[in-house]
């Protein structure tokens, strides 16, 4: 980031300094914490069918033939998804329901499907009483409990409703109440500084939100895992890098060695820890034992979410797309042309595989950083013309930033900014320009700038997601 171009003003005094300083504090704090012993289990969700089927050619309510449609979905998204299990039951009444929630989990969130005119309301109680998470899924003509889900949500309850007759809604739904018991289970690892709003700074606010553990690691014996490395697993990265690149610009044989090192024993470092997510609050001073920009992306393209300058909103924000769609994210720099309307995104490390582990690698050149003289090996990575994109972020961590946009240019090669760079076209840059993070109270240069760009339209999918989770929605420009 443009603030931080020398390893000399980032380790200064100031404001990096005391970050520093705080930085030493978390790791005395948490350097004998040892990883978890057994590896992340399934998220339980418990799905309540509510009322007996009606009959197919009369009164308000799904037919047994819709209901049997909608086991079959459930079953195939349960499959697929591999990560969640159902606890499937059906309620006439609030004392099962209860009993299905007892079986569940006193935390499990829900899934409730709507068979019959009504039965929702006479089930419901419990759910609500317990604070479970819930998607209510209803089909047209299934009854009028519908209507009811926003009012709850208007009164505090975590509700959201999914009104469709999309039997691909149900695995979306599944999809979104995962993202709750994962957080619970999620594990990340940080090099301090860590940086962004002050809530996300904090291990223990941040646990207590959203359940998840900040371990902080020590620089120095990450450092001895680089030299340590397997050289075969090294030279593999590097061939692999520089196999694949359609141009190799300004990195030499030594700066694409380290870069690779480090890409290696970061992979080490995240299976050593069962770790979910990683932030790297020094990595402008990794210049000398190879920059993490090429370990970030493969740590992105296996679903592993990793944020560079310490950023813990935006690793945050990573970690809960990853979980709700299965895709890395873009964690970048923003920049303005309101003359065509047009924001830009731009940074030195980026994922390749924006459409999922599964997907195909975008095109990449291998360059220099940006921003210091002594090259190192970061991607510029090639995304894809015409793409709809989700920029977004969790400041707070009870606030999402979100916006749409589509990809109108990729350079052909960066000159300015951050080597991978995206020019998409939005609702309205000059008044995105003049609102830009107008809710954030802070200065802090970073944390105003960066934001997460999402290959799709998920701005439906981040308002449920801001309902199941008690968050506010802000939609930028």
């Amino acid at each position: 980031m443009c603030e931080q171009c020398t390893r000399r003003e980032f380790l200064g005094t100031g404001v990096a300094g005391g970050l520093m300083l705080a930085g030493a504090t978390w790791a005395h704090a948490w350097a004998s914490q040892s990883p978890p012993s057994q590896p992340r289990g399934k998220s339980q969700i418990c799905v309540v069918f509510t009322g007996t089927p009606a009959p197919h050619d009369r009164d308000w309510g799904a037919d047994a033939g819709q209901i049997e449609a909608v086991k079959s979905r459930l079953a195939k998204a349960e499959k697929e998804l591999g990560n969640v299990e159902l606890i499937v039951g059906k309620s006439n009444d609030a004392r099962q329901t209860a009993a299905l929630l007892q079986k569940a989990g006193p935390e499990a969130p829900v899934l409730a499907i709507n068979v019959r005119n009504f039965a929702l309301t006479r089930v419901v109680k419990p759910i609500l009483d317990g604070s479970h998470p819930m998607v209510f899924f209803s089909l047209p003509a299934s009854g009028h409990d519908w209507m009811y889900a926003p009012r709850w949500h208007r009164t505090g309850h975590p509700v959201t409703l999914l009104a469709s007759r999309n039997y691909d809604e149900l695995e979306r739904a599944l999809r979104l109440l995962r993202v709750i018991p994962m957080m619970k289970q999620t594990r990340i690892l940080l090099f301090p500084p860590a940086r962004g709003t002050t809530p996300a700074q904090s291990p223990d606010q941040v646990k207590k939100r959203l359940g998840a553990d900040v371990v902080a690691v020590e620089e120095k014996a990450f450092d001895e895992m680089i030299s340590a490395a397997d050289q075969k697993a090294v030279q593999a990265e590097i061939e692999t890098w520089t196999k694949n690149a359609k141009e190799i610009v300004e990195p030499n044989e030594e700066d694409i060695s380290k870069a690779c090192r480090v890409s290696v024993a970061l992979q080490r470092l995240m299976e050593q820890q069962r770790a979910q997510g990683l932030a790297v609050g020094t990595c402008m001073g990794w210049l000398s034992k190879g920059f993490p920009c090429l370990g970030f992306a493969r740590l992105r393209d296996n679903g592993i979410p990793a944020a560079c300058e310490g950023d813990m909103d935006s690793l945050l924000t990573m970690i809960l797309f990853q979980y709700m769609i299965d895709r890395p994210g873009f964690q970048g720099n923003a920049t303005f042309d309101t003359s065509r309307n047009a924001l830009w995104t731009a940074h030195c490390t980026a994922p390749l595989k924006m459409d999922g582990p599964d997907g195909a690698e975008a095109p990449y050149l291998l360059r220099g950083h940006s921003e210091v003289g002594g090259s190192g090996c970061v991607p510029e990575v090639k995304y894809r013309l015409g793409e709809t994109i989700t920029r977004t972020k969790l400041v707070n961590l009870d606030t999402i930033l979100v916006s749409k946009g589509k990809i109108i240019e990729v350079p052909a090669r960066s000159v300015h900014g951050c080597r991978t760079q995206i020019v998409t076209e939005v609702r309205d840059a000059a008044k995105m320009a003049a609102n830009w993070s107008s809710v954030l109270e802070t200065e802090d240069a970073m944390t105003l700038l960066h934001r997460v760009v999402l290959y799709g339209d998920h701005m439906d999918s981040v308002h449920h997601l801001a309902r199941l989770m008690g968050m506010k929605v802000v939609e930028e420009g």
